[in-house]
C-alpha cells in the first residue's frame, strides 16, 4: 500500500498539473469508486461540477482537493492499487478506470481514478475549521508535517503499553509510516520492531523520528517505492526507492552493516524484516510466581 512518500508524489503531481482548474464534468464508471460518497455517484459528480480545485494537500497516506469556491473537499485514498493518472483526453481508456474528472480549459487533460482492486477511492467532505475533510480529522500529522510536535511523540509513546512497530504504524499517533518505512526506520535506529516503547528514551525516540524523516525524505528523492505497476505518480511513472532499501524484501540477503543475513518475521498479516545481530530482540520480561 503506498506510505506518506509515494502519496506525497502524487500530491505534487495533482498540484502541478490539477490545481487551479474547473470541473466540467465528472464520470463515475464504478459506484465501488465512490462508497464512501453516501449520498452516490450522481450527487458526487453532480457537487463536483462547476467549481475549481484548490491547492492540493495531504496528510499521512490521504490526499485530498479543495474546492476553492466551498468548504468541502474532494478527499482521495489510493487503497492498494489506486492511481490519480493526467492523461491526454484522446488517450484510451485504461482496462480498470473508475472515475474520470474533465475540465473547462483547453489543456487537453483530463484527471482519471484507477483502481484494479477498488479497495481505494474518491469521497466529498466537509471541511474542519483547520482545513481537513472531516473524514480524517482524527488522523495524527505526519513526521514532514512542519507542525509535528516531536516531544508530545515522545510523551506519546511512553505513555503507550505497545511496541515501536504497533506506534509507528498508529495513524492516530503519527500518519504516512507504513510497513516498508517502518522496517526501514527500524534497521537505521537499530530497534527490533517489538521493542516495547515505553523503555524508549527521549534521545532514542528522537533519534528514531529522524530516521523515519530521513527514509521518507531519500524516498521522496526518487519518486517513492514501487514494486510493481500499480503504484506511479500522476504522469504513470514509477519510483525506484525499492533499489534502495536496507531492510524491506531483503530475507537471507546480508546486512549492509554486519553482514549478517536478514531475517522475515510474520507480524500482523504482515511481514517484518529486520537484522538479528544489529537489532536485537528484547528479552523476554520476567514475572513473579
Amino acid at each position: 500500500m503506498p506510505e506518506l512518500p509515494e502519496v506525497e508524489v502524487v500530491r505534487r503531481g495533482l498540484q502541478r498539473w490539477v490545481s487551479g482548474r474547473t470541473i466540467a464534468e465528472v464520470e463515475v464508471l464504478h459506484p465501488r469508486a465512490v462508497r464512501r460518497h453516501p449520498a452516490g455517484a450522481p450527487d458526487f459528480a453532480a457537487r463536483l461540477k462547476g467549481h475549481s480545485v484548490g491547492i492540493a494537500r495531504r496528510r499521512g497516506k490521504y490526499l485530498w482537493l479543495p474546492l476553492a469556491d466551498t468548504d468541502t473537499s474532494i478527499l482521495g485514498h489510493l487503497g492498494m492499487s489506486g492511481q490519480l493518472l493526467v492523461q491526454p483526453e484522446d488517450a484510451a481508456d485504461e482496462k480498470h478506470l473508475r472515475i474520470r474528472i474533465r475540465f473547462d480549459d483547453r489543456l487537453g487533460t483530463e484527471l482519471r481514478f484507477v483502481d484494479q482492486r477498488t479497495f481505494g477511492g474518491l469521497s466529498l467532505h466537509d471541511n474542519t475549521p483547520e482545513g481537513l475533510p472531516d473524514a480524517i480529522a482524527h488522523i495524527a500529522r505526519d513526521p514532514l508535517d512542519p507542525a509535528f510536535d516531536d516531544a508530545a511523540f515522545h510523551a506519546a509513546l511512553r505513555l503507550r503499553r505497545t511496541t515501536v512497530k504497533r506506534a509507528l504504524l498508529d495513524q492516530s499517533l503519527i500518519s504516512g509510516v507504513g510497513n516498508i518505512y517502518a522496517d526501514e526506520a527500524l534497521w537505521r535506529a537499530r530497534l527490533h520492531y517489538e521493542r516495547p516503547t515505553a523503555t524508549l528514551t527521549r534521545p532514542r525516540s528522537t533519534e528514531l523520528l529522524g530516521h523515519v524523516r530521513d527514509v521518507m525524505n531519500a524516498a521522496l528523492a526518487v519518486g517513492g517505492t514501487s514494486f510493481d505497476s500499480l503504484y506511479v505518480n500522476v504522469n504513470g511513472e514509477s519510483g525506484y526507492f525499492d533499489r534502495s532499501l536496507d531492510a524491506y524484501g531483503r530475507e537471507d540477503e546480508p546486512c549492509r552493516r554486519c553482514g549478517t543475513p536478514m531475517r522475515r518475521r510474520p507480524w500482523m498479516n504482515r511481514s517484518s524484516y529486520f537484522c538479528p545481530r544489529c537489532q536485537r530482540a528484547p528479552r523476554p520480561i520476567r514475572t513473579s510466581s
